[in-house]
């Protein structure tokens, strides 16, 4: 019997059911193998977190530094008179001394730090030596110098002082710091140091009329007026002889 082509080309019914089933299971594993892609949560989107914005330090103010370059100074050694008491002040050249602020400042702690140029005169007879310095920045108070007066004393060449060889004095009407002569200094020997405010001055002198016409003769600060003693009369003491002014911070 002869079989058609179509008898051969079309599977019995039972296999085309099985080629049917194995294709569909087939393709329903290849689209198993794939795992879906999850729908992003929001707590698996990354939040963008700002840094924080560091909080600035402030910038410290700088300390003075010494300062040891010294440049001519016309106001400053303009204060400076020709003569004192009669006698010539020599006012030496900037060039003619190694000397700076920072130097000279070094004798005054922080107040020296702020020294900013230096001038230095004397007198040959009597001898008499002065170092003016002008300051940059606030103020300074003839008191203010009170902690440095031992290192002042020594940077004139005399050694061993202390607090107490000093005296807060009236030098006819401006107020000074004065060490009078003692077993440590020449005989008539006088140290002086005081302050303008913008200016501070070390004088030391063997001749205290010279030495007190130079103070009169430069700037400083007033010395106060003394309170009158209300138990004594106009003319003087109760006892009937005046009495002189005492001296601010004089000691016993």
């Amino acid at each position: 019997m002869t079989t058609s082509r179509r008898a051969v080309l079309r599977p019995a019914g039972p296999v085309a059911l099985l080629l049917a089933a194995t294709m569909t299971l087939a393709a329903c594993t290849a689209s198993d193998d794939v795992p879906p892609t999850p729908e992003p949560t929001p707590t698996d989107v990354a939040t963008a977190t700002p840094e924080p914005t560091p909080t600035p330090e402030p910038t410290p103010t700088p300390e003075p530094t010494p300062r040891f370059t010294n440049e001519p100074d016309d106001e400053l050694t303009g204060l400076l008179p020709e003569t004192v008491a009669g006698a010539p002040l020599v006012v030496a050249p900037i060039d003619a001394f190694a000397l700076t602020p920072g130097d000279f400042g070094s004798a005054y702690g922080e107040i020296g730090n702020r020294f900013a140029s230096l001038a230095l005169a004397y007198v040959e007879q009597p001898r008499l030596s002065l170092y003016a310095a002008r300051v940059d920045g606030e103020p300074v108070a003839t008191e203010d110098l009170e902690p440095h007066l031992a290192t002042a004393g020594r940077y004139v060449g005399i050694a061993g002082l202390d607090r107490d060889s000093w005296e807060l004095v009236d030098v006819d009407g401006t107020l000074a710091w004065a060490r009078p002569e003692d077993n440590a200094t020449a005989a008539g020997t006088i140290i002086y140091t005081w302050s303008s405010g913008d200016f501070v001055f070390l004088l030391i002198g063997v001749n205290d009329e010279t030495n007190r016409a130079l103070i009169a003769a430069l700037p400083g600060e007033p010395a106060p007026t003394p309170t009158p003693d209300p138990t004594q009369s106009p003319g003087g003491s109760r006892g009937g002889s005046p009495e002189a002014s005492p001296t601010p911070g004089a000691s016993g």
